[in-house]
C-alpha cells in the first residue's frame, strides 16, 4: 500500500490540462454594462414620465376649482344691473373693484374684453367669496360674458341682439405661467349659459 502523501502526489500531478482563468471577458463586461444602463435609463424616463403626468393632473384639477369658483360666485347674479338696466355693459361708473360687481355683464369688463384675475397683477385669483386666494402664483381666471342667440348658444357673439333674442354666456378661462414658463398656458377653459 501507497502511502497517502504519494497518492496525493500523484492525483494532483495527473495529466497536464490548460488551467482556465476564472472571471469575465472585457467583452461580457462591455455587454452587462450595456444592459444595466439601459435598464437604469428606461427606469429614469418612467419616472419623468410619471412627475410630468402628475404635475399636468394637479394643474387640471387646480384650473377646475378656479374655474368653478367664478362660476359659484356668478350664478345668483342677474345678467344685467339691478339698478340701471340694461344701459350700461360692463361695470357701471361707480363699481370699480370686484365687490362693486353686481351683475353678470359687469364681469365682461369696461371695453368688453373680460376680466383678469390675476396673481401677477395682485387681482386673483379669487374664490367664490370674491376673495383672493393666496399663494397662488402664476395662475390667473379669465372671464367673458357675451350675448349668444337664444337659438343657437354654441354660436358666436353677437353685442348687437335685441333683449329678448339672446342668452348670456359666460366663459371662463383658466391660465398657469410657471416660473420657467416664456407665455401662460390656458389649462381649462368652461362655459356655461344663464337664462334669465
Amino acid at each position: 500500500m501507497r502511502d497517502r502523501p504519494a497518492m496525493l502526489q500523484s492525483t494532483l500531478s495527473g495529466p497536464s490540462r490548460p488551467i482556465r482563468q476564472r472571471g469575465f471577458t472585457l467583452m461580457e463586461t462591455a455587454l452587462a454594462i450595456v444592459i444595466v444602463s439601459t435598464g437604469v435609463l428606461a427606469i429614469l424616463y418612467a419616472q419623468m414620465a410619471f412627475h410630468r403626468q402628475n404635475d399636468w393632473s394637479t394643474h387640471t384639477s387646480t384650473a377646475t376649482f378656479l374655474a368653478n369658483e367664478i362660476r359659484e360666485m356668478s350664478v345668483r347674479l342677474s345678467p344685467h344691473d339691478p339698478v340701471t338696466g340694461m344701459a350700461f355693459w360692463g361695470p357701471e361708473p361707480n363699481e370699480l373693484t370686484l365687490a362693486d360687481f353686481d351683475d353678470l355683464d359687469d364681469f365682461d369688463g369696461v371695453e368688453g374684453l373680460g376680466t383678469i384675475f390675476s396673481a401677477a397683477e395682485g387681482t386673483g385669483p379669487v374664490n367664490a367669496q370674491r376673495l383672493i386666494i393666496p399663494d397662488m402664483e402664476g395662475w390667473s381666471q379669465i372671464v367673458r360674458v357675451g350675448k349668444v342667440p337664444r337659438n343657437n348658444i354654441s354660436g358666436p357673439e353677437d353685442p348687437s341682439l335685441a333683449p329678448g333674442d339672446y342668452v348670456l354666456r359666460i366663459e371662463v378661462s383658466v391660465q398657469y405661467q410657471g416660473a420657467r414658463d416664456p407665455d401662460p398656458l390656458e389649462i381649462t377653459k368652461i362655459a356655461w349659459i344663464n337664462e334669465y
